[in-house]
């Protein structure tokens, strides 16, 4: 198990190098000036060279991201050009607001996935099937925003029943917490939920057709015994691939939800920072959102042995 854990640490090191490449990249190569937007439209060339000398931008490109990743190396991702402060803190500032949004959007998607899938796998070619199937269909069809914007309309402005924006911390209580995030989190978790659902209903059929199912239903096993004790233990860990999925997800694509329903949380950090060029924010967001997917990913990896014994870490998923 260590050994396993440590090389995928290892094997993450390539990726994130490549990725670290990309949003230096990418982010240098956009038209814009930090030092001209801090001063504004009426600031002189001399005082922009000056400004852009002292925030580094005047070195060559390569010496930029060489000493953006020595700061990395640090666990200091720098400080932000316009708030005055370091990316590191500010990430976990806002960060909280978006991982309580993915959370909770994540339990609705799965409260709700993983019921309608083993009900449309046990229920196979009958219309409560189809019916679930094709709901499953107009989730993933309609966008998040959209549908945000329209649960904005229905359950906050007409029945007003729900804020329709806002955001309350913690802090302030669990319900007043959940009430702000309600309506977003379902938005985010419908698309989520479909996936899921879909995917459960696959690996449940593929489980249920095979010999050792109808060996447990031959000896008078009771139906549900055979639907949660083997059908869906066995079917679980492509569910769980799907879901770990999707948390990474929600974590990295809550952007415009965020936005719609103004919540102070990463997306809002990310938008707010390339609207005015603060590439310290940008590469540091970015990366920290990178290396979160990937770890989620790892984690459900190291899930697999606990879950399902005769998967052996490191030798891949076997058949049985």
């Amino acid at each position: 198990m260590a050994s396993y854990i440590v090389k995928r640490l290892f094997s993450l090191f390539p990726v994130l190098f490549v990725v670290s490449i990309v949003i230096f990249s990418i982010i240098h190569i956009t038209p814009g000036n930090p030092a001209a937007m801090i001063l504004g439209q009426e600031a002189t060339q001399e005082a922009i060279d000056a400004l852009s000398q002292q925030m580094g931008l005047h070195l060559p490109v390569y010496e930029q991201y060489l000493n953006w990743v020595m700061g990395v190396f640090q666990a200091d991702l720098g400080n932000s050009f316009f708030m005055r402060e370091p990316v590191l803190d500010l990430i976990f500032n806002y960060i909280q607001p978006t991982l309580s949004l993915s959370i909770f959007a994540q339990v609705i998607a799965i409260m709700i996935a993983i019921p309608v899938g083993i009900i449309a796998a046990t229920k196979r070619g009958s219309w409560l099937d189809q019916s679930l199937m094709s709901m499953t269909l107009v989730g993933m069809a309609i966008p998040s925003f959209l549908l945000g914007l329209l649960l904005m309309l229905v359950l906050g402005v007409q029945l007003q029943w729900l804020p329709i924006g806002g955001y309350r911390p913690l802090e302030q209580g669990l319900f007043e917490h959940l009430k702000f995030l309600l309506m977003p989190a379902l938005s985010l978790a419908t698309v989520q939920a479909a996936l899921i659902a879909r995917m459960t209903r696959s690996s449940m059929l593929e489980v249920l057709n095979r010999s050792f199912i109808k060996t447990a239903r031959s000896k008078g096993s009771k139906e549900r015994r055979v639907i949660f004790g083997h059908a869906l233990r066995n079917a679980f860990l492509p569910v769980l691939t799907v879901i770990g999925q999707s948390f990474g997800t929600l974590l990295a694509g809550a952007v415009v939800t965020e936005i719609i329903f103004n919540i102070p949380g990463i997306g809002q950090l990310v938008v707010n920072s390339v609207e005015r060029r603060d590439y310290p924010v940008i590469q540091g967001t970015v990366l920290f959102i990178t290396v979160s997917y990937v770890f989620i990913n790892l984690l459900i990896d190291l899930l697999y042995g606990i879950i399902d014994p005769r998967v052996r870490l490191g030798q891949g998923k076997r058949g049985g």
